[in-house]
């Protein structure tokens, strides 16, 4: 778009395509993983800016070096009409609610270790997608580089290979014949060798054994493990046990969605049950539909009970034909589970026994457990292994193992489950969990994260020993070898000056803002001429990571300069070196090397670029994005405008990054008159485990004292920018007597809480899905920042500052809300009511946490506005 009328009319329609376009991700290429030496690589990706069904994609280059995108699995083929109104089971809608997942179609996939057979599920049905690599004959040049039309550049017929790729429904049949015992399909797993699937129904863990291409029916599905609960009588009683799944703060606080794991070797499963008996039951109603019953539900608020959570091992055995025959091993994992009650993490690497990560309810001390599996003996062999029966065990019997014959042999080796500590950890505040730690690399070093408070420092450590340098918070690992780690990383400039030389130039933009994808070395002798120990794979400031295998990687991410996401294949010859990701960063591949290309995206962009500008507010130096009117706005030369305070401004999330897509809707509440200001406050990560820790037990009044100080903070700042020039037409002076904030979630909560408690500074809010009483939100990330004293989660609540209320306060709360139930809103409104404050609820029926209706999420814009508006005149 170009001009003053296409600028303001893509304001204008910002709302609705906003709704329409999932938040302009429709239509963009996510959820890549390379697939063998990483010359190919698996995406998921809709075909248009406002298909919600989501395909599953291959990315590969032919020998000419040219790079192609086959679609693999289209769910309209398979399902036609069906696949554009989703029909998923309750648990795998709570599964994508706690992994924000709002797409449709297939949103997650399972592959092999060779990367040839894929399995994922769409409306609740199974699939299997196989690749086979086919021979073909295709018009190549001569001479790679040659002139059109040249002797050297003439065509010639070259072989090679073209992926040909077949999908079917897996188990079909047996999934039709008796639903109630082989479905819900939850959350497949492809063995590594590629032969069999499990999943979990929730009470059954099911192993499918795969059949013949061409005769479904030779698939067969088999219960090999089960829970139910009985009463005292005998008859079916309420099952509140689980198996193969992750519990509740699993998914929504610890970022781990699996269940069950298979070992590398596909011969044993390491898998969780649960019992939820112990948690509080809460129930989600509409209220709109009077005649539909409220659904209730285990929640595990502060201070109470959390899910009981075990682990189990079992060996499994197939006969000549690779079918199963039994389990042939079975032992609870043994832990102190009453110290360490949360399973925080579990990783499985070929040629070692899991690693389990295990944490005390606190979050103030770890273990890091190895599992003995293959350790373990095993008996030769075993005349009639268990079989199915096991699905028909009793809650006591799947548990207590006490029933089952022990069939390792005594002697010096461990016994099967057994386990044995090989770190600890503590922390007099919590332990953050970095994901992909801990792991092991291929020759058995482990590496683990540490909060290093002396350094002050998010680090990596190799068998005890700190490796990545200070200054470098490492946020997550994405690779392990016997040389280096590939991980992302923010880093601090005051405690780490040296950038790499391929940030030259732009190394004050690689800070907390920056989330970069570099790799170390375990002696810190990677680096250049620069001094930094760090080599970077990726060099534009941005919000980054990437999925790699020996030869090739994809890197994903957002940036400030393009509205879309980018997603890059690279493919070297040889193993993937510090060449490659140089090469990566310049756009370039040297000759020897395979191939480099950016996967098409297809998602819309809004029309506009954010006008937005940086800087650092206050005494604490708090990042903080400035976003003024577009040069075309009917208010870009106003002498001073409303300013709107837009932050989440809580623990463990950051708002003020490199990434364009998070001003966007700054932008649009720019160009309705205000001055829009996000400022990320202590405790929102990216600066260190001492700025992190800054709001522990004090939420409330740390996280709002600092966007006072950003208020305070903000006239000199854009004084200093106006007298820099940074902006072309001047950036608006704030109206300090019409200051406002609006948020969602955390946001929501700093919202209210500054119109109650700061009502001099703040003069309006629109408060989103506030948690207004922390006793009614969940354990592991409460009792994390708050601890378990009842009188710190009374001094940071705000129902009782409802009193207060002096200013326009509307709520804005979904009635499906299962993360933050309506509860909160409704016990402020309550208390609001009692103290004779008046005040606007907008109850959004049918909504969740996601507000992903494309109706409300459009007019919710539109309401604040005017609320707003209205507010400060």
């Amino acid at each position: 778009m170009s001009g003053t009328t296409d600028i303001n009319e893509a304001i204008k329609d910002f709302p609705r395509r906003k709704a329409r376009t999932l938040r302009f991700t429709s239509g963009a290429p996510r959820s890549a993983k390379v697939i063998g030496d990483g010359s190919s690589a698996l995406f998921l990706r809709s075909d248009g800016p406002e298909d919600l069904v989501t395909a599953l994609w291959l990315s590969w280059f032919d020998a000419a070096g040219e790079h192609h995108e086959t679609k693999l699995a289209d769910p309209r083929e398979l399902l036609g009409a069906d696949a554009d109104s989703e029909n998923v089971p309750a648990e795998e809608r709570a599964r994508r609610e706690r992994a924000r997942e709002g797409g449709t179609g297939i949103v997650s996939y399972s592959v092999d270790d060779a990367g040839d057979r894929v399995v994922f599920t769409i409306n609740g049905r199974l699939y299997l997608t196989e690749i086979n690599w086919q021979d073909a004959v295709e018009s190549v040049s001569a001479a790679e580089g040659a002139e059109e039309g040249s002797e050297e550049g003439a065509a010639v017929e070259a072989a090679i290979e073209i992926p040909m790729a077949r999908t079917r429904e897996l188990a079909g049949a047996w999934l039709d014949e008796d639903p109630s015992t082989y479905s819900p399909v939850l959350n497949p797993r492809i063995a590594p060798d590629g032969e069999h699937v499990l999943y979990t129904t929730g009470a059954y863990l099911m192993l499918v054994d795969i059949g013949d291409w061409d005769d479904a029916s030779t698939d067969r599905i088999t219960a090999i493990y089960g829970v139910s609960v009985e009463d005292e009588d005998g008859k079916p009683a309420e099952n509140t046990w689980k198996i193969g799944l992750a519990e509740f703060v699993a998914g929504e606080e610890m970022n781990r969605y699996d269940g069950f794991w298979w070992s590398p070797d596909s011969r044993h499963v390491l898998f969780e049950s649960f019992d939820t008996a112990d948690e509080p039951t809460w129930y989600i109603s509409d209220p709109a539909d009077p005649e539909h019953a409220a659904v209730g539900r285990r929640y595990p608020r502060a201070l109470t009970q959390n899910a009981d959570v075990y682990l189990t091992v079992i060996t499994l055995a197939f006969d000549e034909n690779d079918r199963y025959a039994g389990i042939t091993a079975n032992a609870d994992v043994d832990w102190d589970r009453e110290a360490y009650e949360y399973v925080a993490a579990v990783n499985w690497a070929e040629g070692h026994d899991p690693l389990v990560l295990v944490q005390n309810r606190r979050q103030t001390a770890d273990q890091v457990l190895e599992v003995a599996v293959a350790a373990a003996e095993e008996p030769e062999s075993l005349e009639e292994p268990v079989a199915a029966a096991w699905a028909q065990l009793t809650v006591a019997d799947a548990i207590d193992s006490g029933d089952v014959a022990d069939l390792a042999d005594e002697g010096d080796a461990p016994q099967l489950g057994a386990t044995r500590v090989l770190e600890e950890h503590t922390n007099d505040q919590w332990i953050d969990l970095v994901p992909g730690t801990p792991a092991y690399t291929p020759s058995g070093h482990l590496v683990c994260s540490l909060n290093d408070m002396e350094a002050d420092t998010n680090r990596l450590t190799v068998d005890g020993r700190p490796f990545t340098p200070a200054g470098w918070n490492v946020r997550e690992v994405l690779s392990v070898d016997d040389s280096e780690v590939m991980a992302v990383v923010q880093r601090e400039p005051d405690l780490a000056p040296e950038v790499p030389a391929a940030w030259a130039g732009r190394g004050d933009e690689h800070d907390a803002r920056s989330f970069d994808v570099v790799l170390f070395d375990y002696n810190g002798t990677y680096g250049d001429d620069s001094g930094c120990a760090a080599v970077p794979v990726t060099t534009r400031p941005g919000v980054w990571t990437a999925s790699a295998g020996k030869c090739g990687m994809v890197i994903t991410g957002r940036d400030l300069e393009h509205a879309k996401v980018e997603m890059t294949h690279v493919v070297a010859s040889g193993q993937v070196t510090d060449a490659v990701a140089d090469a990566v960063l310049h756009g370039k591949l040297p000759q020897s090397h395979g191939g480099i290309a950016t996967i098409a995206n297809y998602a819309d962009e809004p029309g506009f670029t954010p006008n937005v500008h940086f800087t650092c507010l206050g005494e604490h130096r708090l990042y903080t994005a400035i976003i003024a009117p577009s040069a075309e706005s009917p208010y870009a030369n106003a002498a001073n405008l409303p300013v709107l305070m837009k932050p989440y401004g809580g623990p463990g999330f950051q708002q003020v990054v490199d990434a364009q897509s998070f001003y966007w809707e700054g932008q649009w509440w720019a160009d309705q008159g205000f001055l829009v200001v996000t400022a990320d406050g202590r405790g929102t990560t990216g600066r260190g485990p001492v700025w992190d820790r800054a709001i522990f037990e004090d939420m409330k009044d740390v996280t709002l004292a600092d966007q006072i100080e950003a208020v305070n903070a903000l006239p000199e700042a854009i004084a200093e920018f106006n007298e820099a020039g940074e902006a072309a037409a001047g950036i608006p002076a704030p109206d300090l007597d019409k200051v406002c904030m609006i948020g969602w979630s955390y946001g929501g909560f700093l919202s209210a809480l500054a119109v109650l408690d700061a009502p001099n500074v703040f003069k309006a809010a629109c408060a989103g899905a506030p948690p207004t009483d922390w006793t009614l939100y969940d354990t592991h990330y409460t009792e994390r920042y708050l601890g378990l004293d009842p009188e710190v989660y009374r001094r940071n609540g705000i129902i009782q500052d409802a009193p207060k209320l002096e200013r326009p306060l509307m709520l804005i709360h979904g009635f499906a809300d299962d993360n933050v139930t309506i509860a909160h809103s409704l016990r402020l409104s309550q208390a609001l009511m009692a103290a004779g404050r008046p005040h606007t609820f907008l109850p959004l029926t049918g909504i969740t946490h996601m507000t992903n209706d494309e109706t409300v999420a459009e007019n919710l814009l539109i309401l604040q506005r005017d609320f707003l508006k209205d507010a400060l005149t």
